[in-house]
C-alpha cells in the first residue's frame, strides 16, 4: 500500500520503520520543529529524521485542521493513512480521505485508556496486561471501531521506557498485519464498548511530585511508570530528588524498628539503617534502591550515602 504516516516520537518512529518494511511511505506528517536546550537548537522529530534519512518527504502544519493541510493531503496518492501518536487530533475531511481511511495504532487494550498516556497509566494502576490496539480512526478521541489487538503482560519491574519500547515493536508488526488484512478483507472492523472506556491526559512534570500520604505500593508503581520521564521525585534539603527504583516493604527490619524507636513516623519520614534507607508512606514502607540529587549523576542508594549525611528522622516532602 501507498502509505501517509502521521506520528511525531520514538513511538512513532519505530512502528514507522516496521512499516516501511512492507509498505511505500509516500508522505511523514509530524509535529513542527521544536527550539530545545540553552542554545534554542532547532530539534527534529524522531519521524522527520527518519524521513530524512529515507528521502520521504514531510509535511509539518501548525494545524493538521487547517484548509491549507487537507488540501495538501489531498493531492497526495495514498491508499491509507497510519496514524500513532501525531499529537493533533484530525477533522473528518481527513479522516475519511483515503481508500482505506485512517487508521491509528495506540498503546492500550481500547477502550481502555483512551488519550494520550496509556502506558504510563496501564502500570499505575497494576495492570497485569496492556497491548497494542489497530482502529479505524473516527471523529472522537480513540473511540473507533478495532480492527486487531494484541496482548502483552506487565511485568512486575516494567518501566514506562520499558513498556515504550515493547509496545513500539508490537504495534509495527500489528499494523503490518492490519493494512495487509484490510487490502486482503479478511480484518474486519468491530465496535468498541463505550461504556468501558477510561480517558487519561497528557503527564506534565509537575505529576511526578510524591505524595508520601499514598501507599508505598502506589507510589513504587508511579515510580516505575514514570521513568524515564518525567521521573517520580521529591524535595530533600531543599534540593530535588528523584527516586529511580524502590521496593515495597510491609514491616521494617528489627534494625530500622530500633533506629526509629521513640520516633513519630509521619509519611515522608527516613529511617536509615547502615547503608540502607527506608521511607514512612501512608501505608507500609519504600525501601529505596537508586536516586539522583539535583546535579549529580543516578546512584545506588548504598553508593549515595557514602558521600551525603542523611539519618534517621530526616524527611522527604
Amino acid at each position: 500500500m501507498k502509505v501517509i504516516f502521521m506520528g511525531t516520537p520514538d513511538f512513532a518512529e519505530n512502528i514507522l520503520k516496521d512499516l516501511s518494511k512492507e509498505h511505500d511511505i509516500v508522505l511523514c506528517v509530524t509535529q513542527p520543529d521544536k527550539e530545545s536546550g540553552r542554545g534554542k537548537d532547532i530539534h527534529y522529530s524522531p519521524v522527520k529524521n527518519w524521513a530524512i534519512e529515507h528521502d520521504v518527504p514531510v509535511f509539518q502544519p501548525e494545524k493538521i485542521r487547517s484548509q491549507e493541510a487537507i488540501d495538501h493531503l489531498s493531492n497526495i496518492d495514498a491508499d491509507v493513512i497510519v496514524v500513532a501518536a501525531f499529537g493533533q487530533i484530525l477533522p473528518k475531511e481527513i479522516l475519511f480521505m483515503k481508500r482505506f481511511g485512517s487508521v491509528n495504532v495506540h498503546a492500550s487494550l481500547l477502550p481502555k485508556y483512551r488519550g494520550a498516556s496509556p502506558i504510563q497509566w496501564a502500570i499505575m494502576n497494576g495492570d497485569e496486561f496492556t497491548g497494542i490496539t489497530t482502529m479505524k480512526m473516527g471523529e472522537g478521541l480513540d473511540d473507533g471501531d478495532i480492527l486487531l489487538q494484541e496482548k502483552i503482560r506487565i511485568e512486575d519491574n516494567e518501566t514506562g521506557g520499558s513498556l515504550f519500547e515493547k509496545l513500539s515493536l508490537l504495534g509495527g508488526t500489528l499494523i503490518n498485519e492490519t493494512l495487509s488484512g484490510l487490502e486482503k478483507g479478511t480484518v474486519k472492523a468491530r465496535p468498541q464498548e463505550h461504556d468501558k472506556a477510561t480517558k487519561v491526559g497528557l503527564i506534565k512534570k509537575e505529576m511526578g511530585h510524591i505524595d508520601f500520604k499514598k501507599s508505598a505500593l502506589d507510589i513504587e508503581r508511579m515510580m516505575r511508570a514514570f521513568n524515564p520521564w518525567p521521573s517520580a521525585w521529591a524535595i530533600f534539603q531543599k534540593k530535588v530528588i528523584k527516586l529511580w527504583s524502590a521496593k515495597v516493604i510491609g514491616e521494617l527490619p528489627y534494625d530500622a524498628v530500633e533506629e526509629a524507636k521513640g520516633l513519630e513516623l509521619s509519611p515522608g519520614t527516613i529511617i536509615r539503617s547502615r547503608d540502607i534507607l527506608y521511607v514512612k508512606t501512608g501505608f507500609s514502607y519504600l525501601m529505596l534502591l537508586s536516586i539522583q540529587v539535583e546535579g549529580k549523576k543516578r546512584m545506588a542508594v548504598a553508593d549515595f550515602l557514602r558521600g551525603h549525611d542523611i539519618k534517621t528522622g530526616d524527611s522527604l516532602a
